[in-house]
């Protein structure tokens, strides 16, 4: 990874500025209220200002922080020592557990964001096991497969017991925040848990080396998360850089200690029907220090078909998305971490119903009255 070619090298209009804009009003909630295991969404009236807090962090700025969330301290830094540790091995000791097409997960360092390599290294390892998902991206092909966490380094011996015992704890965070994104779109709070059963989640350890071109490579480019939520952990580097929606700058996320950045993905903005958007980030590079995160990507079953609710639908404000099948989209991004392609790859934008479809159909409804 020392070694710079002009595959790192970001196409000049989205090459990062080095001048740090800092994110002001990026919401911190506190999520103690929730933190109970036991707690009923429905049945507590005390919660109305935090699911209030969380619409408007969703509506406004599609990311907000969260502290007091239940995820015990002692997981977090165990997982973040295990991760460490591993990414400090020499290279041929990490590329014993490389993954490729067939072995989806485990380490690998040549992934490509927007077909323009990524500065940094990764370790996959999925929530569910086995996790069931279509056998290829082809429309016509029915048949699926497992992916399973089969790939663990000799070094350290507690990694897989750190991701196993970390992840319960994040599921658990992922489905209350769920449910409190539900509530503030009026929706029941399990709303969408039936969506997640048979969940194709999975946690990403990320390493980002220093590097001597920081104003040339970036640690992932820009892009939009594909599933329902992300859950970030990360330390005190930063270098995640959020696309302010009023004037699109480029705009830093400063780490708080110990709380969890949540943002929420292409399919909340697709089952809110626009009502919320999934929006764009990146990652900076320095060339002094190395950074690491750990996110979650909370994602449904790979049977799910995405598509506008038909409770937030209605004439005056009509379908925006046709559906779409999960994992076929799933495994078709996933085409892109293993070969540079010529197009861009599938984004909810190519399921979007044309302006003037949308048009028509509410001339249409109009008419009718």
């Amino acid at each position: 990874m020392g070694e710079v070619n002009p595959a790192f090298i970001q196409d000049l209009e989205h090459r990062p500025k080095l001048e740090i804009i800092k994110a002001e009003g990026i919401p911190l909630i506190d999520l103690s209220i929730i933190s109970s295991p036991n707690t009923n969404l429905d049945n507590s009236q005390a919660l109305d200002g935090l699911v209030k807090e969380i619409g408007n962090a969703c509506k406004n700025l599609g990311f907000f922080q969260v502290i007091n969330h239940g995820v015990p301290l002692d997981k977090r830094q165990k997982i973040e020592n295990a991760s460490r540790q591993f990414f400090g091995q020499p290279l041929e000791e990490k590329r014993k557990v490389r993954r490729d097409e067939r072995k989806v997960l485990g380490y690998y360092d040549t992934e490509h964001t927007k077909n323009v390599r990524d500065w940094k290294e990764v370790f996959d390892f999925a929530v569910k096991t086995p996790t069931i998902v279509p056998s290829s991206y082809e429309p016509d092909d029915k048949e699926v497969t497992e992916w399973l966490n089969d790939q663990w380094p000799e070094y350290p011996l507690e990694l897989r017991e750190a991701l196993e015992e970390y992840a319960k704890d994040v599921e658990k965070l992922a489905f209350k925040l769920l449910g409190l994104v539900a509530l503030s779109l009026g929706l029941p709070e399990n709303r969408f848990h039936g969506f997640f059963e048979d969940q194709t989640s999975f946690i990403r350890l990320n390493h980002y080396p220093p590097c001597p071109v920081p104003q040339l490579a970036l640690g992932v480019g820009r892009h939009k998360d594909g599933g329902a939520l992300t859950i970030l952990a990360e330390d005190d580097v930063g270098g995640l850089e959020v696309k302010r929606k009023t004037d699109g700058e480029w705009i830093r996320v400063k780490p708080t200690p110990d709380a969890f950045i949540i943002n929420i993905g292409d399919i909340i903005q697709v089952w809110s029907n626009d009502a919320y958007e999934s929006v764009e980030h990146r990652v900076m590079v320095n060339s002094e220090r190395e950074r690491f995160s750990i996110p979650f990507f909370f994602n449904p079953a790979h049977y799910t078909d995405v598509k506008p609710l038909e409770e937030l639908t209605n004439e005056q404000n009509p379908v925006r998305y046709k559906p779409y099948n999960w994992g076929k989209f799933f495994v078709t991004r996933k085409r892109s971490n293993f070969k540079k392609l010529d197009v861009e790859n599938i984004q909810i934008y190519h399921f979007r119903i044309l302006e003037s479809e949308l048009a028509d159909k509410l001339e249409g409804a109009l008419s009718i009255k």
